[in-house]
C-alpha cells in the first residue's frame, strides 16, 4: 500500500507540493518549504506527530530527490 502523504519533487523556488490520499481521492494540501511546513500540513490532515513522522515510509513518500531536501541544487 502506498503512503497516504506524498511530497513531490522540488520546484525551482525550493518548495515541494504535498498531497494527501484519503477515501480514494488525492488532494494537494499545499507547498512546503521545509520540514516545519510539512509537519503542519500533516497536523491539519489529522496525522499528529513530530518530525520523526516524516521518515516513516508508511506515512510519507518522498518523490524526486532526497527526503528533507528543500533547496534546489
Amino acid at each position: 500500500m502506498t503512503a497516504p502523504v506524498t511530497v513531490h519533487q522540488l520546484s525551482a523556488d525550493g518548495g515541494r507540493r504535498v498531497s494527501v490520499r484519503t477515501r480514494g481521492r488525492t488532494q494537494v494540501i499545499g507547498v512546503a518549504y521545509g520540514d516545519r511546513d510539512l509537519v503542519e500540513f500533516l497536523r491539519r490532515a489529522g496525522l499528529e506527530g513530530d518530525d520523526t513522522l516524516l521518515d516513516d515510509p508508511a506515512t510519507v513518500r518522498w518523490l524526486g530527490g532526497r527526503p528533507h531536501e528543500w533547496v534546489a541544487a
